[in-house]
């Protein structure tokens, strides 16, 4: 045994010096050359419904305003603009590398704020929700369930903030029970494609994808109203781009608007937790002068894209991207090969991953905006179904019809160029992420394992083929 032993630590030696030891696969990283992502659509771009492609510049120029109180900013918010936080690699996009969170309370933003230790320089553009309400000693209250958005800044201190004062949530307090999980930004690029399926043909694709090897038993999720499906949010838990945009003003900004009509109070002050909620101190509501809602239609413009609100422009803005196109890949430095990436792509979906990042999740219906959003097929890499992803991710908050631990299968359309991974950007690597796949109760146990029983070369390939996406 001992002769063996040593037989084998000696070829060890000698694949080391010889430089023909077997590498581990890793994460090839954001990818930083311009694939062109961030543009309208082709038919946009020529203005094939004449006045559509104002439509989108106006909407791209209120996407990129930055908010103070006279707009309506505050009296809590987590940023003070929407490309703020969708910004990577372009304006729609995700987290940026560096998060302007962390200077808010320096750069006066949110002057007597403190900036909590989960909003760093370098880490990701984050909001914050305690999944249960405190019992009297700070302790989470299993029995009291949240979710809801603890908004991380306040105006307080701003000179246009009036006898506003208001203090921050309670994240030492939080952090300490362990009662606080994060989301971060969704990318928006091609999301006009994503709301323009109509609902039978997720439907068929979902009775399509049921039938599999891997364990995996996805859902829909729908809308509580209609009972039309639900695809926007980490849980799919928005039926529609305007809706997306109108709660995102609100909860993010702070900004009342037609669709979320008044300024919006912590959870523990409104929504529930015990008895004594006040709301919002009224010398901390109205803060513009201008009453309710905030966000208005302007019916006296005479240019057709200025009479739109805020949220309705945002929506539009967000409808008209173009999907994300893929692009080359950069590993330590150098091209990697089409050979790797194909072969990548065909273990893709071997190993079980297409069965809920769908390739192609359908084909849209008819438009009426821009003929680029009728008979497209959608390249999502996404079924947009919810599934059970196990203790490891579970969050603990209910949206919709999903569950603690049920998430959208998110679009890997542009993940080449996305910087902060998963719900809450807890990993900047794709390796990681894939692991991260794997705990009681997750529908991709099965698929993980297999990723884990490739060999490294093959799972380089797979992790070139994701960051050409």
């Amino acid at each position: 045994m001992d002769r063996i032993a040593n037989s084998i630590s000696l070829l060890a030696v000698v694949l080391l010096a010889s430089g023909m030891a077997i590498a581990q696969a890793v994460d090839p990283g954001m990818q930083s050359a311009s694939r062109g992502t961030g543009t309208a659509l082709s038919t946009v771009l020529s203005d094939d419904n004449p006045g559509i492609l104002s439509f989108y510049n106006d909407g791209l120029a209120r996407f990129q305003e930055i908010d103070g109180t006279s707009e309506g900013l505050g009296p809590r918010f987590n940023s003070n603009g929407c490309s703020s936080c969708h910004a990577q690699p372009a304006a729609g996009g995700s987290g940026a590398a560096v998060n302007p969170q962390a200077s808010f309370t320096s750069n006066g933003v949110a002057p007597k704020d403190t900036t909590p230790s989960f909003i760093t320089s370098t880490g990701p553009t984050r909001e914050a929700r305690f999944p249960f309400y405190f019992n009297s000693n700070g302790t989470p209250n299993f029995n009291s369930p949240n979710g809801g958005v603890e908004t991380i800044f306040t105006v307080s201190g701003r000179s246009d903030a009036g006898s506003c004062s208001l203090s921050q949530p309670s994240f030492s307090t939080a952090l300490k029970y362990n009662n606080i999980i994060y989301r971060i930004p969704t990318p928006t690029f091609g999301a006009g494609l994503l709301e323009n399926l109509d609902d039978s043909t997720l439907l068929a694709n979902n009775n399509a994808n049921l039938k599999n090897s891997f364990g995996i038993s996805g859902t829909l999720n729908h809308n509580g109203n209609d009972g039309t499906v639900t695809r926007f949010g980490w849980k799919a838990q928005n039926k529609s781009l305007q809706i997306f945009a109108g709660e995102a003003y609100n909860v993010e900004q702070g900004v009342s608007n037609f669709l979320f009509t008044q300024d919006r109070p912590l959870p523990g002050e409104d929504g529930g937790g015990g008895s004594g909620l006040t709301g919002l101190p009224s010398n901390c509501m109205n803060l513009a002068g201008k009453g309710y809602p905030e966000d208005l239609s302007h019916p006296g413009e005479t240019a057709a894209s200025a009479v739109l609100d805020d949220t309705a422009a945002f929506a539009n803005f967000m409808r008209l991207l173009a999907p994300p196109p893929t692009g080359g890949v950069i590993l330590n430095g150098q091209p990697v090969s089409s050979g790797s990436i194909s072969n990548g792509q065909s273990l893709f979906s071997s190993i079980g991953c297409a069965t809920c990042h769908n390739p192609t999740v359908g084909t849209t219906q008819t438009s009426t905006f821009t003929g680029g959003l009728s008979g497209a097929a959608v390249n999502a890499y996404s079924d947009l179904e919810i599934h059970h992803m196990g203790s490891g991710l579970s969050d603990n908050v209910v949206q919709g019809g999903a569950g603690g631990d049920q998430f959208r299968t998110a679009p890997l359309w542009g993940l080449g160029q996305r910087i902060f991974l998963l719900h809450d950007g807890r990993t900047s690597d794709l390796v990681t992420a894939i692991k991260d796949h794997n705990s009681k109760g997750s529908e991709a146990n099965t698929v993980e394992k297999n990723y884990i029983g490739l060999t490294s070369s093959q799972q380089q390939d797979l992790l070139n083929f994701l960051r050409s996406l």
